[in-house]
């Protein structure tokens, strides 16, 4: 028999029924105790939380549809599906708890309007005092900056000649600052680019501005980034300028543009490649010069030939057979001349006389990294000089099809030389003081190996939003566009080709040049 001693606890605990326990039922006095008064247990509130957080159309006029919220932790995350006015919206919202509290004042659901341009805390209140706080951020669109350009009367933008007139404004986003509406002029540009269903743009303000926070200036241009999925390829080599020696690489920002009150998608602005004092600083009398293809020119292009390739002058505007033209077109000769002459290495008579070395190698160096298709003799290869002062190689170009990014040629692998073989380059290879000063200097660039991508990581997050929509205009992915030389179904799948290129293209690259 068990003891009821070694019972009486256990029967104390069965006998606690809800929130009331019989003491004396349970209890081992004598029957002679008075009957004792139930105790009563308060349960203990619900922990403070909030449900639901929501915009409903039927009370902010602002909305066609609803839009809801994902709710992680201590955050309330919002996306509107256009822009729109988020100064004055009236959120609904459930929870569990007594009130809910903006900067200690009660909230009532679909009531209490609030500015949502920057988060805003929501403080949830349960009876017991317990308070759980919420930051509610509100992302505008794609959380991009949005250009808003109208051009007169809605016409549209039909060639590369000619300007069509109108306004243009920038709403920053939080990103960037705002730009109020100024006037401007657009046209189209760009050659195979110009032949692609989203059209690259440049625009000219009346005046100079710091469009997107870059550099103030007239000049910008809108790049559709159409043949490159990831949108990243332009900005990534940019990266790779911003990291190196040559005196001057595009800024850059991407955007959302809306043209006439139409979605048209994320493009990449950038500045325009000329002369200037914050852009390719040539000074008054230098010169900006671009190695490219006769049926590209523009019919008031003016060039020459050295003895490897056809050069366009891009700045001065100069006549061809003036003065500066024939100055230009000598010293350009004379370097090449030089080049391949049979005394060419000679550090004072050679052509380290007539070049910026390190600059040639700092272009080298990324052109051959990201094996940019044009690099290697077709277009964008772009050089300056000041009389005076030895020829520089940059500013950096037209990288959309590097990476990989090219179906009819070599650059489609990671493994390889390419621009080795550019006829300048590939006389310079001859030289072993050269070689071992490209030996040196790739050494930096593979030190920047892991920050160039944790940049792709930064960008392709920024386009998370930005890649989804831009997609739904033009659908590309998971189609063939010329010249991809893959189809990917998701837009993370073309960063990681992208990523996976560039890594074992590093590597290649480390063997191959230190075995030199």
């Amino acid at each position: 028999m068990v003891d009821s001693a070694v019972l009486k606890p256990y029967l104390r605990l069965l006998c606690c029924v809800g929130v009331v326990c019989f003491v004396s039922a349970c209890g081992g006095g004598s029957s002679s105790e008075p009957n004792q008064t139930p105790v009563v247990v308060t349960p203990a509130a619900p922990d403070p939380q909030l449900n639901t957080f929501l915009f409903l159309p039927d009370i902010n006029a602002e909305l066609d549809v609803a839009i809801q919220s994902q709710i992680t932790e201590n955050r309330v995350f919002l996306r509107t599906p256009r822009p729109i006015d988020v100064t004055s919206l009236a959120p609904t919202f459930s929870f569990t708890g007594e009130q809910v509290l903006v900067n200690n004042v009660a909230q009532v659901s679909g009531e209490t309007t609030h500015n949502f341009s920057d988060p805003v805390t929501y403080t949830v209140v349960n009876a017991e005092g317990d308070s759980k706080t919420y930051t509610v951020e509100v992302m505008q669109f794609t959380g991009l900056p949005i250009i808003n350009m109208t051009t007169d009367n809605g016409l549209p933008i039909t060639n590369r000649e000619d300007y069509t007139t109108g306004t243009v404004g920038v709403f920053g986003n939080g990103i960037v600052s705002d730009l109020p509406v100024v006037p401007m002029e657009i046209r189209g540009r760009g050659n195979s680019t110009w032949a692609m269903p989203k059209k690259p743009y440049q625009m000219k303000l009346a005046d100079k501005a710091a469009f997107l926070d870059m550099e103030n200036d007239k000049k910008w241009l809108f790049l559709a980034e159409y043949a490159d999925k990831t949108m990243l390829r332009n900005r990534m080599a940019f990266e790779l300028g911003y990291i190196s020696q040559l005196d001057w690489t595009p800024d850059s920002e991407f955007a959302e543009l809306f043209l006439n009150d139409e979605y048209v998608g994320t493009y990449h602005i950038t500045q325009k490649v000329e002369e200037g004092s914050d852009r390719v600083n040539i000074g008054d009398d230098g010169f900006l010069l671009e190695i490219d293809q006769l049926e590209r020119l523009d019919p008031d292009d003016v060039y020459f030939y050295s003895g490897q390739f056809l050069v366009n002058i891009k700045a001065p505007d100069v006549v061809e057979g003036d003065a500066q033209y024939q100055y230009i077109s000598r010293l350009v000769n004379e370097f090449e001349n030089t080049l391949f002459s049979s005394n060419f290495t000679d550090p004072q008579s050679g052509y380290a006389r007539h070049i910026d070395v390190d600059s040639f190698i700092d272009w080298y160096l990324i052109s051959e990294i990201t094996k940019n298709v044009d690099s290697r003799f077709f277009s964008s290869i772009y050089f300056h000089v000041v009389p005076g002062q030895k020829i520089k190689m940059g500013p950096l170009w037209d990288f959309d099809l590097s990476f990989g990014n090219v179906d009819y040629a070599d650059p489609e692998f990671p493994e390889g030389w390419w621009i080795k073989f550019n006829p300048w380059f590939e006389r310079l290879f001859q030289d072993p003081a050269f070689v071992e000063k490209v030996k040196t200097r790739f050494a930096f660039y593979r030190s920047q190996q892991a920050y160039i991508v944790s940049k792709m990581d930064e960008f392709a997050g920024k386009l998370q939003y930005a890649q989804a929509e831009n997609d739904a205009v033009w659908q590309t992915i998971g189609i063939y566009v010329w010249p991809n030389p893959v189809v990917l179904d998701t837009y993370d799948a073309e960063v990681g080709r992208l990523q996976a290129w560039f890594e074992t293209r590093m590597n290649w690259l480390n063997t191959q040049i230190n075995a030199l």
